[in-house]
């Protein structure tokens, strides 16, 4: 079946049974969509799906098998409902992206993320490794001791987790005269964070996890609204798009669609979805698309590493600055035990950076570091030097699924 025929079988399912899409798109006919037209349709925002939540489900109550909640724009959750045949997509997504990067029925694989908490994404990696014939060991959100002995006792060939905290347990494990290295791990898949820049070269995390573990990361990008997984190939050069279950566009600040390579906002039209089925939704994310044949010999689509949030960008001194950039600097001078940004509204044009970081070192470590820190972004933030402890209880809280780094304190 091709994309046309695809895109418009999930038009006319949403036009059938989503009161929202019903009312957007009156008078639409299905086979008038296709992929050349896809972008005369109007975008669905967070704003929409909050907005008006309910009118999103298009399958009957008792068709629904499972409900989680998703961040909306004013903070409030949005919910999204899933049918058995939703969790049947969402496991052949998660088991096909996962032995795109070389996992097998042989591997045991470390789960770091939880299950719990209407969260969809512990459920989703534990359904593709099942899928996938391999052994799943869920000790989600545990503390560090735990996932060491789970290491330990399971012989764990693979581990998903967040980059920042696989790296704390590497340094952990070592505290603990344990060499990663020696190990059976030989796959990190990371999730929440980007491994990569914008030229596809690693960040300073991704070299370190190598470094410290001896073993290949693989980078993954998802939503609890799109139920799609991009991930990494053996090549590790972008998230493969699996085009018989998404497409995707890069528009930029007006809209428009813009050419493979260039940088804008990820717009995700999800097909085959029954429960909160949507058409070109407004990710947030910032990224691009490569079509250049991949090494590991598919055409598909790739989509670039996750370069920012649109509603996170910050205006300083006329510098246009988005926080991972900031967190890669942090990265990359090292020194920094904990940290997390504030952003304030200085005047109309212009936003105010506020750095609260703990130092490995105290003093020695901040000689020339605002300097450093300086150079890498071409603004000046205000440092404000706490201990680590104080640091983490913002970065850690007890209500949030994972790390808080930015704090957006305009408006």
């Amino acid at each position: 079946m091709n994309i046309d025929t695809r895109l418009q079988q999930h038009v006319e399912y949403c036009l059938k049974n989503s009161p929202f899409y019903r009312e957007r798109l009156s008078g639409l006919h299905p086979a008038d969509v296709s992929r050349a037209t896809l972008a005369e349709l109007p975008f669905t925002g967070k704003n929409d799906l909050g907005a008006q939540n309910d009118a999103f489900f298009a399958a009957a109550p008792e068709r629904v098998v499972d409900i989680v909640f998703s961040s909306g724009t004013t903070g409030y959750p949005v919910k999204i409902v899933y049918t058995e045949r939703d969790l049947q997509r969402l496991t052949e997504n998660e088991r096909r992206s996962l032995e795109g990067c070389g996992m097998s029925a042989k591997d045991t694989v470390l789960l770091t993320c939880t299950m719990d908490r209407c969260f969809i994404a512990g459920l989703a990696y534990f359904s593709g490794v099942r899928a996938l014939g391999a052994a799943a060991v869920r000790n989600g959100l545990g503390s560090l001791e735990s996932h060491a002995e789970m290491l330990r006792r399971t012989g764990a060939t693979a581990i998903i987790g967040v980059p920042t905290f696989l790296r704390k347990l590497a340094g952990f494990l070592i505290g603990q005269g344990i060499d990663p290295k020696a190990l059976p791990v030989t796959r990190l898949i990371c999730i929440g964070e980007p491994l990569r820049d914008a030229t596809m070269n690693p960040l300073k995390v991704a070299n370190d996890l190598e470094a410290l573990w001896g073993a290949n990361v693989y980078s993954t990008y998802a939503s609890s609204e799109t139920i799609t997984t991009f991930c990494e190939c053996t090549a590790r050069q972008g998230g493969h798009l699996l085009e018989d279950l998404a497409v995707v566009e890069i528009i930029d600040d007006q809209g428009r669609v813009l050419p493979d390579g260039e940088i804008g906002e990820v717009i995700v039209t999800p097909l085959q979805i029954e429960g909160t089925p949507l058409i070109r939704f407004r990710t947030g994310d910032l990224s691009f698309l490569m079509t250049e044949l991949c090494a590991c010999g598919r055409a598909a689509p790739r989509l670039g590493p996750i370069l920012g949030r649109k509603q996170q960008m910050m205006k300083i001194s006329g510098t246009t600055l988005y926080p991972q950039a900031v967190f890669n600097a942090l990265d990359e001078i090292g020194g920094v035990s904990e940290y997390y940004i504030e952003v304030e509204q200085r005047d109309e044009l212009s936003d105010t950076l506020r750095i609260v970081l703990s130092m490995q070192d105290e003093e020695p470590a901040r000689a020339g570091f605002a300097e450093s820190l300086q150079a890498r972004l071409r603004v000046k933030p205000e440092l404000i030097f706490k201990s680590e402890g104080e640091v983490r209880a913002n970065v850690f809280t007890p209500g949030s699924r994972k790390p808080v780094r930015f704090f957006d304190r305009r408006g």
